[in-house]
């Protein structure tokens, strides 16, 4: 009795997920980047237009 096509079945299913989780991965790195990107366009954006105005040091009531 041989086990090799339980083998092959189970390696199949391990690269199978293996790559599924790569891929995820990588997907989620990307969107992760694409967000940080244009939120950083929008603070340059937001800081050419008009300098922010310096915060308080003192509470006031």
């Amino acid at each position: 009795m041989t086990h090799l096509p339980y083998l092959i079945a189970a390696f199949a299913v391990f690269l199978l997920v293996l790559a599924c989780d790569a891929l995820g991965s990588w997907l989620r790195l990307r969107s992760a980047r694409q967000l940080a990107q244009r939120r950083q366009q929008r603070l340059q954006a937001r800081g050419n237009a008009s300098a922010p105005a310096p915060l308080a040091t003192e509470l006031s009531r």
